[in-house]
């Protein structure tokens, strides 16, 4: 009786805790969800030299040193190229569709008056499209790619056969022919005239409204003849580099981008995971991660606080990765004094606990499943 009873129980007991088995082995199986079969392999980022150095008093003074090093030579170049300040060598050249305001004293009658009613840009002498004005007793007058002070001239050394000693004025009424546009993240996008006052980038940003607060101040476009160049008014503003600061031609495009991947991020164990825009502010490492609502102190490794950094192009290594080290929170001040960089990533590790506790959650529902398999054997096996 004991010997079948035995065999009963084996009989039916190594089944069923086969079968619980092939479920559990067959779980992903059976998931609902879609699935791409793939064979892939990533990048080999263990093959990636970076440098990592740790973010300490002197790390920060060459920091700042190499910064006022940066506005220094921004400052001390072209002198003459600064806003506010006119070229010596720039004047503006008569284009179609101008109008001339030319006046000869003392001879009204060659003066065309613009009363009360006409302005002097309705009552001026047009530019054609042959590039010419027409005159009394002078005639056709070739103005086009001329400056004002040409044109006078020779109105005056023509007019002198007529009138003795004529005294002419010629001055630019309307300024039509020649414009730059001004377009993207501005208040008031459109078309500028380009004029006699020179016109710079910041001016035309300035007369187009000024930046909105989606602009990314760091990498405004200027479009010249089918080029385009990269400017930033940040360095302009806040260092002083006003050597991007160009002079605008006929037919400029400034295009102000929305602020796009100038971002920083802040990931890993802190309380919000988040980005912030950095198209026109500056951010320490410190206001990051308060921004971010702070470490979370149940799980971060207050020793591994990481800002990863790309190097440039031309550098040797992909990547700079520095460490600050806030086991003692007054490293915290060295951190609010660790200014942040476009596309910087903000990591805080976790501390070696909390990565065994996951692992242990991890690894929960297996051991449950296992612990009740055996359970559900060893009862059928009592049956």
């Amino acid at each position: 009786m004991l010997t079948r009873l035995w065999v009963h129980r084996t009989r039916w007991g190594r089944p069923a805790a086969g079968i619980l088995l092939a479920m559990g082995l067959s779980a992903c199986a059976a998931a609902p969800g879609g699935h791409i079969d793939y064979d892939a392999e990533s990048d080999p980022l263990s093959d990636v030299k970076v440098d990592v150095k740790p973010i300490t008093l002197e790390l920060i003074q060459e920091m700042n040193a190499r910064t006022r090093e940066s506005a220094a030579i921004a400052m001390g170049g072209d002198t003459d190229n600064r806003p506010g300040k006119p070229l010596p060598d720039y004047d503006y050249y008569i284009g179609r569709g101008d109008v001339l305001n030319i006046i000869v004293y003392d001879h009204p009658e060659l003066t065309i008056p613009a009363g009360s009613e006409r302005s002097a840009a309705e009552s001026g002498n047009v530019v054609h499209s042959d590039g010419t004005i027409f005159y009394p007793y002078v005639g056709k007058v070739k103005v086009v790619g001329r400056t004002v002070h040409d044109v006078r001239n020779e109105i005056q050394r023509r007019l002198a056969d007529y009138i003795a000693e004529p005294q002419v004025d010629v001055k630019v009424a309307a300024y039509n022919s020649q414009k730059a546009y001004v377009t993207g993240q501005v208040n008031t996008p459109g078309q500028l005239p380009i004029t006699n006052v020179p016109l710079r980038v910041l001016d035309a940003i300035s007369q187009a409204g000024g930046l909105t607060d989606l602009a990314n101040w760091r990498d405004v476009v200027l479009s010249r003849d089918g080029t385009d160049t990269s400017l930033s008014v940040y360095d302009m503003l806040v260092y002083g580099d006003l050597n991007q600061n160009l002079l605008l031609r006929n037919g400029d495009v400034v295009h102000v981008p929305e602020v796009g991947n100038q971002q920083i991020f802040v990931m890993g164990q802190v309380n919000e995971q988040a980005s912030f825009a950095m198209g026109n502010t500056r951010l320490s490492l410190t206001a990051a991660i308060s921004q971010a609502g702070g470490m979370d102190e149940d799980s971060a490794n207050a020793s591994g606080i990481f800002v990863i950094r790309r190097n440039p192009a031309a550098s040797d290594t992909y990547a700079t990765v520095y460490q600050l080290d806030a086991s003692n929170a007054a490293a915290f001040v060295l951190g609010s004094q660790f200014m942040l960089e476009p596309t910087d990533v903000v990591y805080v590790t976790a501390a070696p606990l909390a990565r065994w506790n996951r692992v242990l959650r991890l690894l929960l529902p297996s051991l449950t499943t296992i612990y009740e398999a055996t359970e559900v054997n060893e009862n059928i096996r009592d049956l």
